[in-house]
């Protein structure tokens, strides 16, 4: 008999908990919210080659009803029918006071959030609730007028899920966020080619931040600092040869006014103030090796806004009534028993949440890979994996891998994935201290990975000891044994 291994459905998944299925099997497949089978076919069977046609969940155009609103409140715009991504806005008449978003979005699932409504008097809150492995970054007060807002951070190591903001709205505060541990650490930090960095030794926790500096004659592009989030470290900068850095020039830009002018081409690091045509009002730029930043514009931009987050189905609740900023993200939190497949995050963009991702439901499928000491995955990490995923890893710079490369995912669990193995760091200190120096004078390791050799000997005027362990030390998991002269 032929056999097939558990179908992954793009935008859907199945229904059947088993992991592999035997010729003339039946599997049922439900699409995501939005998302509808090309054929029309809800289930596909296991043939010998497979199954019998690839199952595939194609993007559905969905409508939102017109909305069904209490009285005294008013939508914009009007429509006959609302198409998936359309924006409604809402005002109270006869001065009354809005509780609830001020505008919502259609979704695949429906308007969210929840429709607002209009009301003569509303309540005050009483200081915003506990929020466990966090805090308030405002001072607290007794008492919060409708609207307000207050923000939390999390506490180190902690990092935040939902909305940051909550807000008093009629006598109770919205939806709090979540702080979740975050447990992965960096190993050591990437070299900065023609820049160093005061190494200490890994592992960094998360949230930690490390300064970065450039050699004499070359200048730094970018921050100069690097910080470890969820494993990984942040972008380094660049070093630039002073000597090499370009000028900034300003074109085709409709500049009424430029202040401190002098030519057309200006040095790194040159900031500039300038107005535009029938716009008003300055605007400021900073010349960054060869490029504005931010770039030169005389276009007139209107700050557009995005309804508070929608409440995504079968994720944690998220209840806000705010709007949030061009750029801004919310971290996605899924509920007990339900994985994120795609991106953790939706963004605010042109006015709309874009890049919505699905909670779905975690039998059959593996979660993240096992995270390991310095060392990660090699490629996008996913929230889930369907059966006989595979994922490699790769070390940080000097550590060994010990172990498979890739691990499999196969009946709801990875395999066993692989260490890394600790380098040894070469001490000045021990060196000096047994009398001994590197046996080539060229040779400026610092660290030592395992398995791998480095040679010693006697300073001048000093000889072996007897008991002496051997000039030619191998490096075993971050430990090897110095030998001694006298």
């Amino acid at each position: 008999l032929g056999m097939c291994s558990f179908p992954f459905v793009k935008n859907g998944h199945s229904e059947s908990s088993g992991q592999i299925h035997l010729e003339g099997d039946t599997v049922q497949i439900v699409c995501n919210a939005g998302y509808s089978l090309k054929n029309k076919e809800k289930s596909i069977s296991c043939v010998e080659r497979g199954w019998s046609a690839p199952p595939k969940c194609s993007f559905t155009k969905e409508e939102c009803h017109v909305p069904i609103l209490e009285a005294n409140v008013d939508a914009k715009p009007e429509k006959e029918s609302y198409e998936v991504g359309d924006v409604l806005k809402f005002s109270c008449r006869k001065n009354l006071t809005r509780v609830g978003p001020e505008s919502v979005q259609c979704y695949q699932f429906g308007w969210s959030p929840n429709f607002p409504t209009c009301k003569g008097r509303v309540q005050s809150c009483g200081p915003p609730p506990q929020l466990s492995n966090g805090e308030v970054k405002e001072i607290r007060k007794e008492e919060y007028g409708h609207n307000e807002v207050v923000e939390y951070y999390c506490n180190r190591n902690f990092i935040i899920k939902g909305p940051k903001k909550i807000q008093c709205v009629d006598g109770k505060w919205t939806t709090l966020p979540t702080c979740v541990e975050q447990v992965k650490t960096c190993g050591y930090i990437p070299e900065l080619q023609y820049g160093y960095v005061q190494q200490s030794v890994p592992p960094y926790q998360h949230g930690v931040s490390v300064e970065v500096n450039c050699r004499n004659e070359y200048t730094m592009i970018g921050n100069n600092k690097i910080t470890c989030i969820d494993g990984l470290w942040t972008e380094l900068p660049m070093c630039v040869a002073t000597h090499q850095l370009k000028r900034c020039k300003i074109s085709g830009v409709n500049i009424k006014t430029l202040f401190r002018s002098s030519g057309n081409e200006f040095n790194h690091n040159a900031r500039i103030r300038y107005r535009c045509l029938d716009i008003r009002g300055y605007r400021h730029s900073v010349c960054i090796n060869g490029k504005w930043n931010p770039e030169l514009d005389c276009t007139e931009k209107k700050e557009q806004f995005c309804p508070p987050p929608p409440q995504i189905p079968n994720a944690q609740n998220m209840t806000t009534t705010m709007n949030y900023q061009d750029g801004e993200k919310v971290a996605v939190l899924c509920k007990e028993n339900y994985l994120l497949p795609e991106a953790k995050e939706i963004v605010c963009k042109n006015g709309r949440w874009q890049s919505l991702p699905h909670c779905v439901e975690s039998t059959a499928y593996c979660g993240p890979p096992p995270s390991i000491n310095n060392g990660d995955i090699t490629s996008f990490p996913l929230s889930v994996y369907p059966p006989w995923s595979t994922v490699t890893y790769r070390c940080q710079s000097f550590y060994e891998l010990q172990g498979s490369v890739t691990v499999t995912c196969r009946n709801k669990q990875w395999s066993e994935p692989p260490r890394c193995l600790d380098p040894c760091v070469i001490s000045e200190e021990n060196m000096n201290k047994n009398n001994i120096q590197l046996r080539w004078r060229n040779n400026e390791k610092v660290y030592v990975k395992t398995g791998d050799a480095v040679e010693f000997q006697c300073k001048f005027l000093y000889k072996a000891k007897i008991s002496s362990p051997s000039f030619r030390a191998i490096c075993q998991e971050g430990k090897f044994e110095y030998p001694i002269c006298e």
